[in-house]
């Protein structure tokens, strides 16, 4: 592994162009332990197929480096894409985390997929941490920041001297997440990047998707001093124009392609549905579930 400059966590993301998602191992340099965040489970809607090419990218970048998996951490229940989870902890034998508000999405989408089977008590992950908590990924210090807005259980991960946001702020040319989905809030989320924005200005910020405007590259480092700065959502905006710019766009922005593939595997804990008599597993769509949904 690289020296880190001093005080500097050693982050390496990995992007996934089919669902423009990050994932991260961040590493202390001093132990050789890392955190995995926000790891993509492979799904082709169009086949039904599911696969762990990005699962395993992760995997051999850890066995190169050898590296000791401390955690398995996700953000939020993603919308996007299947959380790989649990397939990395069966092969690294590593606890998973979310954030402890996880259970209020859980009875959400319980309700709106008629699981009545469903656990909603946040046992499907190994440690659900709450808003401050405090933990270490080898010599470095780590914290959790709750940050609703984007969904009621999303947290920021900090860890050594790097924010992992996921779904609140994107790039400076980017802008910041929707706020629709059910349980979102515009005000919310203002509310929580406001408190992102607390951390020192040389604190590296992490996002976790990166839509390429323009058709740059695929980028997802910046800083606070520069969301501040150069984040057109952000700099010289009140809370009032924020939301009300935040609920205008998101009224035109249709759902993302796998939010009813992709929650009710991630509500539970990124398993995939138990095999049938047949064996094979089967996904619920439910039908006409997200009211006035734009159509994509």
């Amino acid at each position: 592994m690289p020296v880190s400059e001093p005080g500097k966590t050693d982050v390496r993301g990995f992007f996934d162009p089919r669902t423009w998602s990050i994932q991260y191992v961040v590493a202390d340099p001093a132990t050789r332990e890392c955190a995995i965040i926000d790891p993509v489970l492979d799904y082709d809607e169009k086949s039904g197929s599911t696969g762990t090419l990005n699962a395993d990218k992760i995997l051999s970048y850890v066995a190169e480096r050898n590296l000791k998996v401390a955690y398995i951490l996700d953000t939020h229940p993603h919308a996007d894409h299947f959380s790989a989870a649990q397939y990395l902890k069966r092969k690294t034998g590593a606890p998973t985390a979310i954030g402890k508000h996880v259970i209020e999405v859980q009875k959400l989408w319980r309700d709106i997929y008629n699981s009545a089977g469903l656990l909603t008590d946040g046992s499907q992950w190994d440690h659900l941490f709450a808003d401050g908590e405090r933990f270490s990924v080898g010599s470095m210090e780590a914290r959790v920041l709750f940050s609703p807005g984007h969904t009621l259980a999303s947290i920021t991960y900090i860890i050594g001297d790097a924010a992992f946001v996921h779904d609140t702020m994107f790039m400076p040319d980017s802008g910041t997440a929707r706020a629709d989905f059910p349980g979102g809030s515009a005000s919310q989320l203002w509310t929580s990047i406001q408190k992102i924005l607390e951390l020192p200005n040389a604190t590296r910020v992490f996002t976790g998707q990166d839509y390429q405007p323009g058709g740059r590259e695929p980028r997802w480092e910046s800083t606070i001093g520069e969301q501040k700065s150069l984040n057109p959502h952000l700099h010289g905006q009140s809370q009032d124009e924020f939301v009300a710019m935040r609920e205008a766009r998101d009224r035109t922005l249709p759902m993302p392609k796998l939010i009813l593939h992709a929650l009710q595997v991630n509500i539970n804990g990124g398993q995939l549905p138990t095999p049938e008599r047949n064996g094979r597993r089967y996904l619920k769509i439910p039908l006409n579930a997200l009211g006035d949904a734009v159509w994509g």
